[in-house]
């Protein structure tokens, strides 16, 4: 497990014997084993944060509890701020809050110190998100405090060149790692290298070659949309006639889909891990639907603890979860979902979030760890 070794440490001091008394308090180095280090981020004084957009799948509401925490957070450690979000009814675009606490109330408070110093009522795209960077030159840019929306139009800020251009650094999660949870292919790639199990899939591009796999794996199968939101484009196919209506819509809002083998009554369980950059990781919590696999989770209900895992299932995902983050690097917090067979301990790992997500919110007010305000807090080297 993830502290393994302490015992180590333990037999160590059990070698020495009896004789070597010491009245010194014992140094334990809790830190696990550096494994996959990554290097502290560059000094930056001027953030800026992609916020949670307007009310709608891909960017919605939720998200302004992640952003509100991050900007507290990065006010905290002494960066100005800079946020994008065209949702005026969110908290995270406040900025007046001072001045109007002081004309009511009549004293200073610290509400302002809490807030963006400059809030942008623009769309969450790459368009506008240029035209900002470009006229406020931030050092850094946090992409993962805004859902999906934020998330992709990282990407696409990366991709293109742009962040290159303007010497804007990511925070937190690298790029790398957030293409490798996000494309169905390349995630299902790395699970293998770790010998992790995944469900038997196959990423597809067009129709033709989703009904292929289809027929390979035989049916039911499940598809789902890669860079999507809230199961968007996702649903189980019972036959070809299903599989096509389905699969069409969804690789019209997606450029590819994963069919994979279903796993219709399998029990649905989430763990939030969040990982610094020496590489020492903590389960905050795991959550389990209440119902099955096949009914997504905004339309059923999420419990905070599991209620129905025995201690070995728990402790099984558990380190499958450090041992997949740790792999991937990510840096901050993340969300990882299993399917449980309810008549075993067979599991398959569905995917990862890269970012705070709706699971984050419900975690964080569950346990009262502030996961989106510890996650920037990493993001920026700590």
């Amino acid at each position: 497990t993830d502290t393994s070794h302490l015992f180590d440490a333990f037999l160590e001091l059990c070698k020495k014997g009896k004789g070597n008394k010491t009245n010194k308090p014992l140094n334990f180095n809790l830190s696990s084993p550096t494994v996959h280090a990554s290097p502290p981020p560059p000094p930056v004084t001027k953030v800026l944060v992609l916020g949670s957009g307007g009310l709608s799948i891909g960017q919605a509401g939720e998200f302004d509890y992640s952003g509100s925490q991050a900007i507290k957070a990065l006010k905290e450690e002494g960066k100005e701020v800079l946020l994008i979000n065209p949702n005026i009814a969110s908290v995270q675009t406040n900025t007046q809050v001072k001045d109007h606490d002081r004309a009511v109330n009549d004293r200073p408070t610290e509400s302002n110190s809490q807030q963006a110093d400059k809030v942008f009522f623009v769309p969450v795209t790459p368009l506008f998100v240029e035209n900002v960077i470009k006229e406020e030159r931030p050092d850094a840019i946090l992409i993962s405090m805004g859902g999906q929306t934020a998330l992709n139009c990282g990407i696409k800020l990366h991709d293109t060149g742009v962040l290159e251009k303007y010497n804007v650094t990511v925070l937190g999660t690298p790029i790398s790692t957030v293409v490798s949870t996000e494309d169905r292919e390349i995630f299902a790639s790395e699970m293998k290298v770790i010998g992790e199990q995944i469900a038997r899939s196959f990423a597809c591009k067009t129709l033709d070659s989703a009904l292929s796999s289809a027929r390979e794996i035989g049916y039911p199968v499940m598809i789902r949309s890669a860079f999507a939101l809230g199961g968007l484009g996702s649903c189980i196919c019972f036959n070809e006639s299903m599989l096509v209506e389905m699969a069409t819509k969804a690789l019209s809002m997606s450029s590819q889909i994963l069919v994979e083998e279903s796993m219709q009554g399998w029990k649905e369980i989430e763990y939030e891990v969040v990982r610094d950059r020496d590489d020492n990781c903590v389960t905050v919590c795991n959550m389990e639907n209440f119902d099955p696999l096949g009914v997504h989770t905004g339309d059923s209900i999420v419990v905070a603890p599991s209620q129905t895992l025995s201690n070995e299932e728990y402790h099984m995902l558990r380190e499958t979860a450090i041992k997949v983050v740790r792999h991937l690097r990510v840096i901050g917090e993340c969300n990882i979902q299993f399917a449980l067979d309810p008549g075993s301990t067979k599991y398959r790992i569905i995917e990862v979030n890269a970012r705070l997500s709706r699971s984050s919110a419900l975690a964080s007010k569950a346990t009262g760890y502030p996961l989106a305000f510890v996650a920037a807090k990493l993001a920026l080297g700590h």
